[in-house]
């Protein structure tokens, strides 16, 4: 059969979800108003590019905690969305802070008045035709839920999250369409990332953000909150047959660092264990054969119980959503150098690359082998919810922002997704990360920003948090109003 033209996809769909990403726990504030309870967030202190983020066991008084305030949309959501719908945004990723609805998480009535906040987010959302995208929980939990089984540790952990996720997806049914059900779920995975993933303690005193967990407690949580995803999706569609629900991966592409098939094998196998494990069970709906193999190879005893599995099966979810930044490659020689720009990435630096000012390599063309690799595994819709440049940021005497270099990273992103659409892939969205300045996750400073939106606000939480536009908001608003097409 002669290939008819018309076959060829040849650049985004008409119905491309252009928008931007944030995540309550770094940019809302209001942290003890509105009947909120403390989260795991809440109790972090600031940091920076060389003073790590630490964990403490009580609020103090005169310590700066960055959630506490964000950069304040609690307050100033209007004025927000309003700059969102100028840009042209056709979607709002955001989560949802769990203890805005259950301060403690053991509470059986939610809170009205936190219920109400989201309400009126998501009615001005609508006022200017901006679909949001909800991410259940995005790193943060109900604080006191660590003090009493430090989270998903513990199995008890579901049924708190199921009662969560009930609440919002009655409450919000006939406003939201699309569902993340945890963030970066793969990631909790990694040895640094128990308190921030999974709201696990580990040790007694105040503990730096990177602490170590064991990584058998780690795949356990990541089992715990497999199940309770699941759950989740059966739950959202018996609720909203319209209702689609995605999972969400911290998408860690890894190269082999040269053709030896030493470093071959090791890239693929640690794409299966940080990649796929979780990626395979919410698609697919069972672990794959490797993951067994791991686990006890590891001597890793995760607890599953029999209804575990057909729960699995049942759950799977209606698209992926992943966050890209980056590549590294995998090797097994020593002395390569390592890439050290996010505390839960492993892997060697790519001589071919360039690198940011905060040690992130910078792989366009990996986003467009990482979608690809997606799809020709699961075939299901895709989103990009997570892209973009962490860089510091000068703000001019008249207001301006002359941030070229994130032009440049997100047109070089955009060019490499319409390859990868033409390669077949059925994307759907694009969220860049922190589309509005907001408070690094892992480092929690200010410096390192993002968005197209400039925030007046330092790492110390001095500032008027007014709003200025840089020159890659009019940059994106070309952008999302040619449908990709001007990327000048």
């Amino acid at each position: 059969m002669k290939m008819n033209r018309d076959m060829l996809t040849k650049g985004f769909p008409k119905d491309f979800l252009w928008g931007g990403a944030t995540a309550a726990n770094q940019f809302e504030g209001g942290w003890n108003e509105g009947g909120k309870g403390i989260s795991t967030t809440d109790m972090c202190l600031a940091g920076s590019r060389t003073i790590p983020k630490r964990l403490a066991k009580e609020i103090k008084e005169g310590v700066y905690y960055p959630s506490h305030n964000g950069i304040d949309f609690y307050h100033r959501y209007k004025e927000d969305i309003a700059l969102f719908a100028e840009m042209g945004f056709k979607s709002f990723r955001m989560s949802i802070a769990w203890t805005r609805i259950y301060p403690t998480g053991e509470e059986s009535e939610p809170n009205e008045e936190g219920l109400k906040f989201y309400d009126d987010v998501f009615d001005e959302l609508q006022k200017y035709g901006i679909e949001p995208i909800v991410t259940i929980s995005h790193y943060e939990y109900p604080y006191h839920l660590v003090e009493k089984f430090s989270c998903w540790k513990s199995r008890e952990m579901i049924d708190y999250y199921m009662k969560f996720t009930e609440t919002i997806f009655r409450r919000y049914k006939n406003k939201v369409k699309y569902w993340l059900t945890l963030n970066e779920i793969n990631t909790v995975a990694l040895a640094t990332s128990g308190y921030i993933g999974a709201g696990i303690l580990n040790g007694d005193e105040d503990e730096v953000m990177d602490m170590k967990v064991d990584p058998e407690t780690l795949y356990q949580a990541l089992h715990y909150m497999l199940v309770a995803s699941a759950k989740a999706v059966t739950l959202g569609h018996e609720i909203n047959p319209d209702f689609k629900i995605g999972s969400m991966e911290a998408y860690l592409t890894y190269y082999p660092y040269n053709c030896n098939p030493d470093d071959v094998l090791l890239a693929q196998k640690k794409d299966r264990e940080v990649n796929l494990i979780a990626g395979d069970v919410q698609i697919r709906g069972s672990y794959p054969g490797f993951a067994y193999r791991f686990f006890e190879e590891k001597g890793y005893d995760i607890k599953m119980e029999e209804e575990d599995f057909e729960i699995l099966k049942k759950g799977t979810v209606d698209f992926i959503s992943i966050s890209y930044y980056f590549s590294a490659t995998m090797s097994t020689q020593e002395g390569l150098g390592e890439a050290s720009g996010n505390m839960i990435v492993e892997g060697n630096v790519n001589p071919y690359l360039e690198t940011s000012e905060w040690g992130w390599q910078s792989d366009p063309k990996g986003l467009r082998w990482t979608l690809n690799h997606i799809w020709d595994r699961y075939q299901i819709p895709i989103m990009v919810v997570e892209n973009g440049l962490g860089a510091t940021d000068k703000l001019e005497a008249d207001g301006s922002v002359h941030d070229d270099y994130r032009i440049k990273y997100i047109r070089d992103h955009v060019i490499q997704m319409k390859e990868a659409i033409r390669d077949g892939v059925n994307l759907i969205a694009y969220t860049p990360w922190g589309c509005i300045d907001l408070i690094s996750g892992s480092t929690g400073e200010m410096d390192k920003r993002y968005g197209f939106i400039y925030v007046d606000l330092d790492n110390q939480g001095n500032g008027s948090f007014d709003r200025y536009k840089k020159d890659s908001f009019y940059w994106y608003k070309k952008v999302i109003a040619s449908n990709g097409e001007d990327l000048d």
